[in-house]
């Protein structure tokens, strides 16, 4: 199954609706560890380390440090994002 990492701006309501469809996902919320307020480029490292796929919304800056780390040869399991409102990512 697929490991997620919610990051802080992602929409709940979005993770409830994830939560009622996959009652077994596995995930875990950035806000309720040590992670909560890191930037993104170590998020993205705990993420990989954690074997894990950060899923956001931001995608001004996180996709592009996420291919900065493949650029690199860093291991990267991601992100996933998805604009907010119905908007196009």
């Amino acid at each position: 199954m697929l490991r997620l990492l919610i990051d802080e701006n992602f929409n709940q309501r979005i993770l409830r609706g994830l939560r009622l469809r996959i009652p077994a996902l596995d995930y875990v919320i950035v806000q309720e560890t040590a992670m909560q307020g890191m930037k993104d480029p170590p998020l993205l490292r705990e993420a990989a380390v954690l074997h894990r796929v950060l899923v956001t919304h931001d995608l001004k800056t996180v996709p592009r440090h996420a291919y900065a780390r493949v650029a690199a040869g860093d291991r990267a399991l991601g992100p996933a994002a998805r604009a907010e409102h119905g908007g196009r990512p």
